[in-house]
């Protein structure tokens, strides 16, 4: 399903197109096409990610300024269509996507010097340190204490479910700072090296099978604060900030791919055939709303970030079980590596695919939000 596009930027997508087709590699696609998570193992995403550098197109979304292509909000998004239709894998987001867009606006010059080009290339490995055992979706409830003791910061204390934190050096952290007031107001927000003394790394299992979630351990860990980002105690708007990129982005392209995939697959039944038109029907609509909210036409950026997160992962969510529907007894036999992708990953990505209605703030939180800036 290509994109309906004007018919200047035409030349825009033959030169992404012509791009993929003598550049993305084979062995690199045909890994991104039997990923089961929306996070690629970085033996796969960072080989990709310096041959965009290299075209200086691994930040689509950064300004010109800091190394980015300078592009509009139509070739970006033309850009992440093609990128999808190609079936090149996923760059981390939690370095370019996440944490440099707040570098951006809340970093000091030296904090942008130093840390957006290593972002660029690939030599900083981010991960997320937000959720904690007694705190995810109210995640003011965070406790992993961060005591000043002169140029530094002590931490004591934990997170949970940090995706890709065993091939991290950098993580971007919330802390809390002080314990008067609002809960909100006494946390920070703070860069650190994943290989400072007193940090270790347990996995966690998710039920695909997968290793993408650890819990990290902070015992007497020291932090410059220096690597604050923002004022003390004002970690809270920093993250709001963050989680705006987080939730709001580009979920038809991948999502028009991946049902595209199912399409291709023999089948004759009619149901099946029905519930995959349905689903064509609201991808369109939902690319719809996507290009609106890029335009900005019509509500603010957090609005419109809630209410894409809620459409965007409970759309993957269906076409989830569809996929594992049209596949039956052959979705649960991966063995030999034998059968097409888009079946062979279904119950696994089914499987990882449960967790995206929940992170970033739940689907149910998205809703309060949406309703109370809607209705009041």
């Amino acid at each position: 399903m290509d994109m309906p596009i004007d018919p200047e930027l035409a030349p825009f997508r033959a030169e992404v197109r012509a791009f993929l087709e003598t550049q993305l590699p084979d062995d690199i696609r045909c890994a991104a096409e039997r990923a089961t998570s929306v996070f690629i193992d970085p033996a796969v995403s960072l080989p990709w990610q310096r041959i965009l550098a290299a075209r200086g197109w691994a930040a689509p979304d950064w300004p010109a300024e800091f190394g980015g292509p300078g592009w509009t909000d139509l070739q970006r998004y033309i850009f992440a269509a093609e990128c999808a239709q190609a079936g090149a894998p996923n760059l981390a987001p939690m370095g370019l996507k996440m944490v440099a867009p707040v570098i951006m606006h809340y970093g000091t010059p030296a904090q942008r010097a130093h840390y957006l080009p290593r972002i660029l290339s690939g030599e900083d490995y981010w991960c997320q340190g937000f959720s904690e055992p007694g705190a995810g979706s109210d995640l003011a409830a965070l406790q992993l204490r961060a005591v000043a003791a002169g140029d530094d910061y002590i931490l004591n204390g934990s997170k949970i479910w940090t995706t890709h934190a065993h091939f991290a050096n950098r993580m971007f952290c919330l802390v809390r700072t002080s314990s008067e007031g609002r809960p909100q107001a006494g946390i920070s927000f703070l860069l650190l090296d994943m290989r400072a003394p007193g940090i270790s790394v347990e996995p966690i299992r998710t039920l695909a099978g997968d290793h993408e979630l650890n819990q990290v351990f902070f015992d007497e860990v020291r932090v410059p604060q220096a690597n604050r980002l923002g004022a003390e105690n004002d970690g809270w708007s920093v993250a709001k900030h963050l989680l705006t990129f987080e939730r709001g982005g580009k979920y038809a392209p991948g999502l028009i791919a991946r049902l595209g995939r199912l399409r291709a697959q023999p089948c004759g039944d009619p149901v099946f055939r029905a519930r995959i038109a349905r689903e064509a029907i609201g991808l369109r609509a939902l690319q719809a709303l996507e290009m609106k909210a890029m335009r900005g036409q019509g509500g603010g950026a957090a609005l419109y970030a809630s209410v894409l997160k809620i459409v965007g992962t409970e759309t993957a969510q269906r076409i989830d079980t569809l996929a594992c529907d049209m596949a039956g007894v052959a979705a649960w036999a991966e063995a030999d590596g034998q059968a097409p992708a888009t079946l062979a990953v279904a119950v696994p990505r089914y499987l990882n695919d449960r967790a995206a209605s929940i992170y970033a703030g739940s689907n149910e939180i998205q809703r309060d939000l949406v309703a109370r800036q809607l209705l009041g």
